[in-house]
């Protein structure tokens, strides 16, 4: 019995974790640039959207430097271009990151 209890302890544990680190999956249309060459926010080139948000206000989203980040980085490294991104939109460190699985141009 209480083995039984300690793997549904267990279970609960991992299930509240999973939970807590959930992302989601949203499209985001904005000004794309690099945080470092062209927003002077980072030591380290990354790819970023500027977003207006209904209030008016502007807010910067980065982009996870993975392959999709990578592949589109020359694009906007020393230029602002409108862009559209698809990923999973989290927290970290106080940030909105965005993991893209997509970037285009945006029209």
């Amino acid at each position: 019995m209480k083995k039984l209890a300690l793997v549904y302890l267990v279970a609960l544990g991992f299930a509240g974790l999973s939970t807590s680190a959930h992302a989601d999956n949203v499209t985001v249309t904005g000004e794309g640039a690099c945080a470092k060459c062209v927003l002077k926010l980072t030591t380290k080139c990354q790819n970023a959207i500027t977003v207006t948000k209904d209030d008016g206000k502007k807010e910067v989203i980065l982009l996870e430097h993975n392959g999709v980040s990578k592949d589109f980085h020359d694009t906007i490294c020393l230029n602002k271009a409108k862009v559209k991104a698809e990923g999973t939109l989290a927290e970290k460190d106080g940030e909105k990151v965005l993991t893209p699985t997509k970037i285009t141009e945006a029209k």
